[in-house]
């Protein structure tokens, strides 16, 4: 598969992520911050990286990694997590530059601040 982000932004993503001569796709689902146990910590932080490890979790499973990542939505449960998701999400992918949308709304659980879904190529 060849990858080109477009624009590239020094914020781990780009404004556009081109992919050819792709053989799979790979959808994931929006990964919340629960643990196998259902465990949700209290602390956004905490329940970023957790969310993260969950993406890593889906993409491990389908025999792929961060390196294949082309779009990446996050959905925030408010602004004021901004910040500490950016820095979050700069630590996890380092120079990877998917396509990225960040969307600040209600989320389906009270205890979940965020939600993360994305978007792999092979």
């Amino acid at each position: 598969m060849k990858q080109r982000p477009i624009v590239r932004t020094a914020h781990a993503y780009a404004q556009a992520h081109e992919i050819s001569d792709f053989s799979r796709l790979l959808f994931i689902s929006g990964q919340v911050p629960e643990n196998e146990r259902g465990e949700v910590p209290a602390d956004f932080d905490w329940q970023c990286r957790l969310a993260w490890a969950n993406v890593d979790r889906r993409l491990k499973s389908a025999g792929m990694t961060f390196d294949n990542l082309v779009k990446v939505t996050i959905f925030l449960a408010d602004r004021s997590y901004r910040e500490a998701n950016a820095r979050i999400r700069r630590e996890v992918l380092g120079d990877r530059s998917p396509a990225l949308t960040v969307i600040i709304t209600g989320i389906y659980d009270d205890r979940w601040l965020l939600e993360i879904e994305a978007v792999e190529g092979a």
